[in-house]
């Protein structure tokens, strides 16, 4: 039976405020990281990648064990639960003087974020189906890519005013805000008689009712392609326009400038989805994104970095085919896993970012002295997922004949 397609303005930004906890955790230590290196004796530009990576890394396991858990018990109880490990994993952060412990305590607050993240998805699904639930996951989106534009300056501004541990103060104060406000007004979307019963066959059902669904594997494959090559711009973004372009003091205002691409394109998406469909629109710029990859890597193949005002037009065009993706990926999905909408979000984001780390880990170390290295990793994670892309359309072609 159809779900009511009603718009509520205040779960759409609770939802995204949830998310956006992630984002600041991310993009806000950015102008900081050489300094935390150097504080804690790593002075490897590479090394220091595993600052924004391993939370990834967090935030897939996490997803995996907390997304079926929901499934259970319910959303909200697990949302607490993950906030509560993040509060836990900074402390880690704020009181060690290894550079070790510190990734083991970003790699914990990635996997307690993951409820966060995970569990606005499932809430959505709870409530939302088809190329509506797409338009609700692009506007979700959107709020939630306001934060990139802000988060890089406000860490700068912390960072200046104070120290880099001030980013991480200001993060716990941000949740503490936002899972108030979750308390306070969001009602369990789950229902009791809709909830799955614990056993220990819970991951294993749900997960092989997840292989079943290949159209469910071959969306969360081409996310974690999709992710993978954006995460190595999100490691080396503060390198490559602090150390390689040597525009440090603009670098927020870059960053800034690129999340309004993606903002731009998640708003055009969430008007235009109901319309063409999220498929057509998913496909169109996932051939885009692979063009527009394809294109710098011909035209830049030497391997000297252009002019800043080449690259960044570079950057905005690539990142708003990107825009175009990520909603629209998540929701095609999701849309056969309504039954399971806990385990399926978390096994969407279990995989995507299993792929999406090891991606970004190892084009991140090429990417020293010229951008190239990340501009191939975008050509070819983006001609791969065209390649599922049409295989699907096919399948989908066959399916409709």
């Amino acid at each position: 039976m159809q779900k009511p397609q009603e718009f509520k303005f205040e779960f759409v930004a609770l939802m995204a405020s949830l998310m956006s906890i992630v984002a600041l955790s991310i993009d806000a230590l950015l102008p900081a990281i050489p300094e935390i290196g150097k504080t804690l004796n790593s002075f490897d530009p590479s090394k220091n990648q595993l600052l924004i990576t391993m939370i990834f890394l967090g935030i897939g396991c996490g997803q995996l064990v907390l997304g079926p858990l929901s499934d259970s018990f319910g959303r909200k109880p697990i949302v607490y639960i993950g906030f509560f490990i993040f509060i836990i994993a900074s402390i880690f952060c704020l009181t060690t003087e290894s550079f070790t412990i510190m990734i083991f305590g970003r790699t914990l607050q990635g996997f307690g974020l993951a409820s966060a993240r995970t569990i606005s998805i499932s809430m959505v699904r709870d409530q939302f189906e088809g190329d509506y639930m797409a338009k609700i996951i692009s506007i979700i989106v959107m709020f939630f890519l306001l934060v990139p534009v802000i988060a890089p300056t406000l860490g700068q501004f912390l960072f200046h005013m104070f120290n880099w541990e001030a980013i991480f103060y200001f993060n716990l104060l941000f949740g503490l805000l936002i899972i108030l406000w979750f308390w306070l007004r969001q009602p369990e979307t789950l229902a009791k008689s809709n909830r799955i019963k614990f056993s220990p066959n819970l991951y294993v059902n749900g997960t092989k009712k997840f292989f079943k669904n290949s159209d469910a594997v071959a969306y969360t494959f081409i996310s974690g392609f999709i992710t993978g090559s954006f995460m190595v711009y999100l490691s080396t973004s503060q390198q490559i326009f602090q150390e390689q372009y040597k525009l440090a003091e603009m670098f927020p205002y870059i960053f800034a400038s690129l999340a309004i691409s993606i903002g731009l394109a998640t708003f055009l998406n969430s008007r235009l989805v109901e319309r063409f469909g999220m498929f057509n629109i998913a496909y169109k710029a996932c051939i885009a994104y692979a063009a527009i990859s394809l294109l710098f890597v011909i035209l830049f193949w030497g391997g000297k970095n252009p002019s800043i005002f080449i690259l960044v037009p570079f950057f905005a065009m690539q990142f708003f085919a990107v825009g175009f993706l990520f909603g629209n990926l998540r929701a095609l999905a999701m849309q056969p896993l309504g039954h399971i909408a806990g385990i399926g979000a978390a096994i969407n984001g279990f995989l995507s970012t299993v792929l999406a780390v090891p991606i970004a880990n190892f084009i991140g170390t090429y990417v020293n002295t010229s951008v190239l290295p990340l501009f191939i990793g975008f050509s070819f994670f983006g001609i791969l997922s065209l390649v599922v892309f049409l295989i699907l359309k096919r399948k989908r072609a066959f399916q409709n004949a």
